[in-house]
Order: C-alpha cells, then sequence, then structure tokens
C-alpha cells in the first residue's frame, strides 16, 4: 500500500526531577545536600532511511513520544537521560507544521536527520541551591516538559522524469519496457492508481529515474476521477514526458487531450507546466503508415511542438525515445550544473 500523506503529534521526553537529599554518613554530621539533578528527555528524530519508500509505518501510530528522564537521586546521583525516538522517513519527505503550514524541513538526502521535538532539561538537585545563608536547601527542580507539535507530513518523489496523460494512454506500458518496473496493466482506464518508480540504465552506466503517475482527465483539480493529489510526485522532476493515444479507438483528439492535460498542471500548480517537455505519440502500430505520418504532422501542428511517434507494444522508436529523454536531461544538467543522470 502506498503512502504519501500522514499527520502525526511528536513530543520529547520530559526531564527527571532533581532530588532532595542529604548526606549521612558516619562521622559526618554535617554532610550537606548531595541531591543529584534529573536526566534530559529523549529528543524525537526524524531520519531519512532507504529502506522505506512510503509513509505507512507512520499510520499505525499518531502519537510518538520520546523516553522521559529518570530522577536524581542522592550522594549527586544524576538521573538517566530519557532515550532518543527515532522515526525513519523515505527521502523526498516534507515536514510540515500542521497548525501554521510552514515548512520546517524538505529531506531529500540519504541519511538527513533532523531533532523535531526536544527533550526537556532535568532538574537541578537541591545540591545547587546551597548558599553560605541557606546550607540545607530543601528544595530542588522539577524537570521540564518536552516540545510537542503536530506534523503534517508530505512524501514528493525524487525522479528525473515524470510520466503524465490521459488514462490508458501507455504510461504504464512505457514504464515497464525502459525499466525494470512491473506495474499493472490492462485495457481500461485507471490502472495505476499510485505512483510508480522505474530505474533505466543507459549506456556509459548512467541512469536514470521515471515516475509514473495516474492519468489525469479534465476536472482533475476538481476531484474527478482520481483528482491531481498525485500531481506532487512530479514537482520535483526535471522533465517531463507526455504521452498521446493516437490509436482509432481513443475516442478523443490527441491535441485536445494535450491540452487538457496541460490546463490541470496550469490549474495544479503554474510553475509545474513550465518544465521542460517531451511528446510521445503512442500506439502508432494501430495506424497504416499513411494515416500515421498525417496524424504526426496534424498533431504537431496544433500543439507547436515536435512529437515522437512511438509504439510501446512493438518497441519502435523506443530507443528514440530513450535517447531524446537522456539528451533533454543532459541540456538541463548543462543549464543548471546540477546532476540529473547518474
Amino acid at each position: 500500500m502506498f503512502v504519501d500523506e500522514a499527520v502525526i503529534f511528536v513530543k520529547g521526553g520530559s526531564g527527571g526531577n532533581g532530588c532532595v537529599s542529604f548526606r549521612r554518613e558516619k562521622y559526618v554530621p554535617h554532610g550537606g545536600p548531595d541531591g543529584g539533578d534529573g536526566g534530559k528527555g529523549g529528543d524525537v528524530i526524524l531520519r531519512v532511511s532507504t529502506k522505506i519508500d512510503t509513509l505507512l509505518d507512520l499510520t499505525s501510530r499518531v502519537k510518538h513520544i520520546a523516553g522521559s528522564g529518570a530522577h536524581g537521586k542522592g550522594s549527586t546521583k544524576k538521573g538517566k537521560n530519557g532515550k532518543d525516538l527515532i522515526i525513519d522517513l523515505p527521502r523526498g519527505t516534507i515536514i510540515k507544521d500542521k497548525e501554521s503550514g510552514r515548512i520546517l524541513k524538505d529531506m531529500s538526502s540519504g541519511g538527513e536527520s533532523i531533532v523535531i521535538a526536544r527533550g526537556g532539561r532535568g532538574g537541578r538537585g537541591n545540591k545547587h541551591f546551597a548558599t553560605s545563608t541557606n546550607q540545607v536547601p530543601r528544595r530542588a527542580e522539577k524537570g521540564r516538559p518536552g516540545e510537542e507539535r503536530w506534523l503534517a507530513i508530505e512524501l514528493k518523489l525524487l525522479a528525473d522524469v515524470g510520466l503524465i496523460g490521459m488514462p490508458n494512454a501507455g504510461k504504464s506500458t512505457l514504464l515497464a519496457r525502459i525499466s525494470a518496473a512491473r506495474p499493472k496493466i490492462a485495457d481500461y482506464p485507471f490502472t495505476t492508481l499510485q505512483p510508480q518508480l522505474g530505474i533505466v540504465e543507459v549506456e556509459n552506466y548512467r541512469r536514470f529515474v521515471v515516475a509514473d503517475i495516474p492519468g489525469l482527465i479534465e476536472g482533475a483539480h476538481k476531484g474527478i476521477g482520481l483528482g491531481d493529489e498525485f500531481l506532487r510526485h512530479i514537482e520535483r522532476t526535471k522533465l517531463l514526458v507526455h504521452l498521446l493515444d493516437v490509436s482509432p479507438v481513443a475516442g478523443a483528439n490527441p491535441a485536445d487531450a494535450y491540452y487538457i492535460v496541460r490546463n490541470e498542471l496550469r490549474q495544479y500548480n503554474p510553475s509545474l507546466a513550465e518544465k521542460p517537455e517531451i511528446v510521445i505519440a503512442n500506439k502508432m502500430d494501430l495506424l497504416d503508415a499513411e494515416t500515421g505520418i498525417r496524424c504526426i504532422q496534424t498533431l504537431e501542428e496544433k500543439i507547436s511542438k515536435p512529437v515522437c511517434p512511438v509504439s510501446m507494444v512493438t518497441g519502435k522508436n523506443v530507443g528514440t525515445m530513450t535517447n531524446m529523454i537522456v539528451s533533454a536531461l543532459n541540456e538541463i544538467q548543462a543549464s543548471t550544473n546540477q546532476p540529473v543522470c547518474c
């Protein structure tokens, strides 16, 4: 089960109380105060782990509270510090304060961690309160409570390429064709119900990551179909690959389908619609040669962009498409000085 949103409560452990104690030993009639300090409460730490890829584990428990510090003891014995609570999260997790909506941390690097709720300080024992005028203090500090807050946690997949298009355009078939991913593929719409990732190996030992999200239909930003809630997973991508179904049985004009999806992108996030894009005309195997040529020419005129014709079933031009993606990623890398293909 893929879970990409969670709301949790975190609280650092409470500090232990200081101790009121006096030294009592034979031949030491006036030993004085020797109450120890309380231990510090444990911290709640969020940490990126490469072993998990969803927020499913967080949904089984809402409250996450670190261990409390132990109370101080006599003979100036300090209480034991509370145990830290470490919560593992997948890469690409965004941590927000639920009340204010402010982003506290964008955890996009492996091994990254943050103390999200600090434990309370332990109270001081009565030894700290001895003065020349009060040599037998009978008071000690109580431990302080730990920090607490509600967090809204959101996962955005990290990928170089995002696949977009109408339902049944062939995005899952493309992912299965060029990577080792095995998404569900069927001849009906909305076979993809959750985002899928695939790693594509290319020449010179390079690779790039592709994200496939459920198909978009007109009105997705209003919640129609599966809505646009999964578009967050392509916000981090460098390049969009837009698949269009040009088969006679598609039931929609490819150019109209193109602009429907583009409009949904703009409605969701205008910057998403500004990302570099490669347009792919899929299911060319269902058209004869002459009809296919006319279809691509007409489509390029209507959308004012070059279109790469492919067939995911036969594999025709899939290599050409992959090379186009690699070239586009390399151009992005050169212009931004940020690594894309690895």
